[in-house]
This record gives structure tokens, C-alpha cells and sequence, in this order.
């Protein structure tokens, strides 16, 4: 009896269970070193970039990049899964480099989850979960700050229309300006963000400071090669300005005016560049705000800067262009002095998680992975470049101001995006790097699908509404000072003829953040191709089927369609790389949300064109602002209701997030 009591209190208790331990990271971390994650979507989290410490950590996986092939003689990898080749665009089950990947099945079959030595279960690659409450959390109040900086940057834009109007020295401008801004919002801003994040998120959780010294040599070295690049891209300001507007003084943008603008704008390369990487670094710590608030204070420093150009006497003069004019000096050097204050701004919340800088010169090998990346995206930009060189080129042998109403225009499509699509993947690039990291293509693949998704439950009820409201929308916005008249008209048509390509720009995005993710950036380089072979033919088609006055209408459109274009080859080259993309699940979305918005748009039309006549003696400006608030009004809420009819369920976790409210 009493050995049996005995033998009955070492047994476990029925409610306990006991769990084996967990298995070691692969990345050969210290689980001592683990701490409990507080849940996804909490509030920012600023931590030491010294701590050590694992975002999101979970079981071991498979990592995406290849292993060492057991057949062949093992090298000396330090400890570290080997990386894999850059832009590798391969087949389901196969490593970058064509060697099976750990987890393959046998003979090339469909992978199988790893298992641990103490048999315990990883995690399957086969799915991940969705968290949209989460993502919906987290982007929430990314699109707060990116709607402020999206309205005032409107605003600044219809402040630059009005005070210098569409004609040659708001071509020239333009031009001028958007120089550092391709390096901005296809490299530095966009592109190289994305390359960033997952070099930032895997020293983080590689090394034993937190990837703080990495960091510090990053900064140095990429602030470096930002200061010689911007330095030559002033010395060759009058070759870049001649490659955009050509050489002839006859044109609709002035070379010479163009090139004065260039020497005092081409410095904001530096401090774009400075700016995104400060912004990954906050972005891979889950501290987004400072990066999304920091557009506001530029717009806000270029609204100062326009006030100040009305109150200075006289005009920029054209011919001769004389580089000392107070206007011209007040416009270029006050738009860089604004990407200065935005890129300045994020050093007090660098110091608050932790960083402070000291340069730290020398050679990672992690630096010889972004740069192999880098190049990439460098050709990544060459190729866009020949896309816009013809549009340009295009655009001013056309129409006076076809330049700046087509800039214009993308700039307003721009707006939602800004808000719902960029939102979204400021959140979910860095959970899609660590899902990567850890060999989870599951977890990938259900956030590249959760984020289309998203993407199209947002942005095609207000496509739908672009489209049939852009006439509208453009002489409501820009008819004020010099930008009233027909140019404003033709700006809302640009809008409502490219606005069809909103979502596949953001699809597009989207996918090429998740081979960035995998730390590939070859392949998006292929879909940039792909996108400016579509383009090019069309652009060049425009002067020939179209009038001058049209032919801006052409170029909107021609580039929505290589957006389309770039969507479809994107997600049949992700299927390829991953096995299954979830495409059913998103078209089926597609479908139904884009029926509940044309019909919705088609309805508010339909009750515009009725009010309009009663409308017939207002002033022009009152009449297309009531037509387009009220078809707003009508056709917004229209979709909702058709879209909750028609069971579109992606909508569940946006209601259930302002229930909370």
C-alpha cells in the first residue's frame, strides 16, 4: 500500500502537461538570451539596438536559403545557413543554387515539415497564420500619419500648381525635382528600404549586440557612398537634365532653367538616403511612426517656402536663366532645406531606442549580401529610368504642362496608396523578413496573400470612384490661380484614365517586397523588365494615335497597364518560387470587390448626372465640389454595403477594429 501511494505522488498530475524544451533558433542563438514577445500588433516597441534581442521568435525552420548538400564536402560556414544567390528565380522545393533545400521530400516530392531531434514539431511551411486583426492594428496607425503627410503634401502640391501654374517653369521644376526623387522612391526610398529591413532583421537576431556595431558600420559606409554619388550627380546635372528634356531651348522645359533647378535640388539625395536608412532601422526595431510623421514637417517647411516665393519680388527669368534670381534660389533651396528637416527629425528617435552613432569603418559580409543586392536594384533603376526618359521625352514634345499634369496626376493616385498600401507594407515587410529568416514560406505566403487582399478591399472602391469621378476631381482641385481652366480638367482625366491601375501598383509592391524579403532582388529586376517592355511601345504609340492635347491621357494609361503587367508576371513568378501563391483566394476577392465598386460608382454617376442640371447656374468650382463629395458619399458607403452582401470577409477585421473603438 504504501509503495503504491508512493508510486502515485511521483506520477504526473492529471492537469499538468509537461512540454518537452523548446529547440534551439537556428541561427545558432542563445535561447537564454529569448525573451517573451509582448502579442503582434501591440503598440511600438522601442528596444536597444544593444540588447540582443529576437523579434518574434518561434521554433526552428527550414531557412529559405539553401544548406549545404549532404553529398558534397562541408564548408566552413561558420554557423550560419550559407546565402543564397541574388534573384534566384526557382522552381517549388529547390534552393536558389538548385540544390534541394532541408525538408525537401525525396526524389524532389512536396515538402515535408523538419522535425527535431527531441521530436517536437517545427513549424509547417504549408501555412501560416493570417493575424489580420494584428496587421490591421499595426497599419492603422501607419495610415493616420501617412493620410496627414499624404493631405499636406496635396496641399503643397496644389500650392505649387497655383502659384506657378502649368507652363515651362513648372516643367522645368519638375523635372529638376524629380531627379533625387527617383533615387528616393525607387532606391533609397522604396527599393533599398526593403533590401535593408532583412539584412537589419537577421544582425539583429544574429549577433550578440543586436546588430548595433552592424548598424553603425552601415550608416557609415552607405552614408560614404551617398555623399560621392550625390557630388557626381551635381557635376553632371547639365548630362541628366539634357537626358530628360533634351537640348532644345524650343521645348515645352526649358534645359538650361532645368539644370539651375538640378545644382540646388540634386543635394536631397543625400539626406533621402540618410532618411530611409534611419527609417529601416526604426522600421526592424517595429518603430514606425517618426518614419511615417516625417514627411509632414517637409511638406510643411515647402508650404513656408511657397509663401516666401510670393512675397519676393520678380520672376524667374527664362532667357537668359540666371542662376543668382531670388525666386529661383528661394524654390530650389527651400525644397531641399524640407528633405533636410525630414530626414534630420528621425535622430532623436534613433537615440531613444537605444543608438548612438559612432562610425565604424570596415567590411561585414553581411554589406557584400545588400551590395550583391544592390546591384540588382541598380539595374533595377536603369531599366525604370528608360521607361520615364521616354515619358518625358514624350510628354514635352506634347501639350504645354503634359510634364507636370501627368507627375500631377500620379501624384493623386498616390494618395490612397500612400495611405492603405504603404501602410500595409511598412507592416508587413519586417514580419515577412523574419518569416523568411526562419524558413517559414508558409507564414510568407499567407502575408503576401492577407496583403493583396487588403490592398484590394481598399483601393478599388476608390479606384472605381477616380474613374468615374477624375474630370471632376481635377478641376475641383486645380482650378485655383494659375492652374484654372482646361489643364485642371485634363489632369482629373489623366486620374480617371490610369486610375485602373492603382491595385496592380500595389500588388506589384507587394510582391516584390516578399523576394526582398528572401533576400532576392534579381527577380524583381526581371519584373521591372517586364513592366518597361509593356510601356515603352505604349508611350511611344501616344503622339501617333492621339492629339497633343491628349496625349498625356495615353501615358497615364500606358503606364496603369504596365502596372497590370507587372502584377501577372510577378504572381506567376512567385508560384514558381514558392509552390502556391494563393492566387484563387485573391482573384476570387478581386471579383467581388471589384462588382460591388463599378456598381456602386456606376449608381453615384447615374445620380450626378441627374442633380447636374439643377446645378447649371452655380460657379463651376461649387457645382464639380458638390457633384464630387456627394458621389463620393454615395458611392464609398454603396460598396461597403455590397461588398458586406456579397460576403467579401476580408472587411470582418476592419469593423471589428472600430467596434473596439
Amino acid at each position: 500500500m504504501r509503495e503504491d501511494r508512493r508510486a502515485a505522488e511521483r506520477a504526473p498530475h492529471p492537469a499538468v502537461v509537461r512540454h518537452e524544451p523548446l529547440p534551439r533558433p537556428v541561427m545558432g542563438a542563445d535561447p537564454r538570451r529569448t525573451p517573451r514577445t509582448p502579442p503582434e500588433g501591440a503598440a511600438e516597441v522601442t528596444r536597444p539596438l544593444g540588447s540582443g534581442r529576437v523579434p518574434d521568435p518561434g521554433e526552428p525552420t527550414t531557412p529559405l536559403g539553401p544548406v549545404a548538400d549532404p553529398s558534397s564536402p562541408a564548408g566552413p560556414t561558420g554557423g550560419r545557413p550559407p546565402v543564397p544567390p541574388n534573384g534566384a528565380a526557382v522552381g517549388p522545393g529547390t534552393s536558389s543554387n538548385g540544390t534541394a533545400s532541408a525538408g525537401d521530400a525525396p526524389g524532389g516530392g512536396t515538402p515535408v515539415p523538419s522535425t527535431p531531434a527531441n521530436g517536437s514539431a517545427a513549424s509547417t511551411p504549408s501555412g501560416g497564420a493570417e493575424r489580420t486583426g494584428s496587421l490591421v492594428r499595426s497599419s492603422g496607425m501607419i495610415a493616420i500619419a501617412s493620410l496627414v503627410s499624404r493631405i499636406t503634401g496635396f496641399v503643397r502640391n496644389l500650392a505649387l500648381v497655383a502659384v506657378l501654374g502649368f507652363a515651362v517653369v513648372t516643367d522645368s521644376y519638375t523635372v529638376s525635382n524629380t531627379l533625387p526623387n527617383i533615387v528616393y522612391e525607387l532606391l533609397l526610398g522604396g527599393v533599398l528600404t526593403s533590401v535593408m529591413i532583412p539584412v537589419l532583421v537577421r544582425a539583429q537576431s544574429e549577433d550578440a549586440d543586436g546588430g548595433e556595431r552592424f548598424t553603425r558600420r552601415l550608416l557609415t559606409v552607405v552614408g560614404a557612398a551617398l555623399l560621392v554619388a550625390t557630388l557626381l550627380a551635381m557635376l553632371a546635372a547639365p548630362l541628366l537634365t539634357a537626358l530628360y528634356v533634351g537640348s532644345d531651348t524650343s521645348g515645352k522645359a526649358n534645359p538650361a532653367l532645368a539644370t539651375a533647378f538640378a545644382w540646388l535640388l540634386l543635394p536631397q539625395i543625400f539626406f533621402y538616403g540618410i532618411g530611409a536608412l534611419l527609417g529601416a532601422v526604426l522600421n526592424s526595431k517595429q518603430v514606425f511612426g517618426p518614419f511615417a510623421w516625417a514627411p509632414v514637417l517637409n511638406n510643411v517647411v515647402m508650404l513656408g517656402v511657397l509663401v516666401v516665393y510670393v512675397l519676393v519680388p520678380g520672376e524667374i527669368s527664362v532667357d537668359p536663366v540666371r542662376m543668382g534670381d531670388p525666386k529661383l534660389l528661394v524654390l530650389g533651396i527651400g525644397t531641399t532645406l524640407g528633405i533636410v528637416v525630414q530626414a534630420l527629425v528621425l535622430i532623436p528617435f534613433m537615440r531613444s531606442i537605444g543608438f548612438r552613432y559612432r562610425p565604424v569603418w570596415g567590411w561585414d559580409p553581411r554589406l557584400s549580401l545588400a551590395g550583391g543586392m544592390a546591384l540588382w536594384i541598380v539595374a533595377y533603376v536603369l531599366v525604370g529610368q528608360a521607361g520615364y526618359i521616354v515619358t518625358t521625352r514624350v510628354a514635352t514634345s506634347a501639350d504645354a504642362g503634359s510634364v507636370t499634369t501627368y507627375t500631377t496626376a500620379w501624384l493623386l493616385l498616390q494618395v490612397p496608396y500612400g495611405v492603405l498600401g504603404v501602410s500595409l507594407l511598412t507592416a508587413l515587410m519586417p514580419r515577412m523578413s523574419r518569416a523568411a529568416a526562419k524558413g517559414d514560406v508558409g507564414q510568407v505566403v499567407t502575408d503576401l496573400s492577407l496583403g493583396a487582399r487588403l490592398s484590394t478591399v481598399g483601393l478599388v472602391p476608390i479606384a472605381a470612384v477616380m474613374t468615374a469621378f477624375g474630370p471632376a476631381l481635377g478641376t475641383a482641385l486645380f482650378s485655383v490661380g494659375a492652374g484654372s481652366g482646361a489643364g485642371a480638367e485634363r489632369l482629373g482625366q489623366a486620374v480617371a484614365w490610369s486610375a485602373f491601375g492603382l491595385l496592380p501598383y500595389a500588388v506589384t509592391m507587394l510582391q516584390m517586397r516578399v523576394f526582398y524579403a528572401m533576400t532576392d532582388s534579381r527577380t524583381p529586376t526581371l519584373i521591372q523588365v517586364g513592366m518597361v517592355g509593356v510601356k515603352i511601345p505604349l508611350l511611344l504609340a501616344c503622339p501617333l494615335l492621339l492629339p497633343p492635347e491628349q496625349v498625356v491621357l495615353g501615358l497615364a494609361a500606358a503606364n496603369g497597364l504596365s502596372f497590370v503587367g507587372g502584377a501577372v508576371l510577378g504572381q506567376w513568378l512567385l508560384r514558381r518560387r514558392l509552390g502556391r501563391a494563393r492566387s484563387g483566394e485573391v482573384l476570387a476577392c478581386l471579383a467581388r470587390v471589384a462588382l460591388a465598386s463599378a456598381a456602386a460608382a456606376v449608381v453615384a454617376w447615374g445620380i450626378t448626372r441627374l442633380v447636374d442640371p439643377a446645378l447649371a447656374d452655380w460657379p463651376d468650382v461649387a457645382r464639380v465640389w458638390t457633384l464630387l463629395v456627394g458621389g463620393t458619399l454615395i458611392a464609398l458607403p454603396l460598396a461597403v454595403v455590397a461588398m458586406r452582401v456579397l460576403r467579401v470577409r476580408e472587411l470582418d477585421a476592419v469593423f471589428r477594429r472600430f467596434a473596439r473603438r
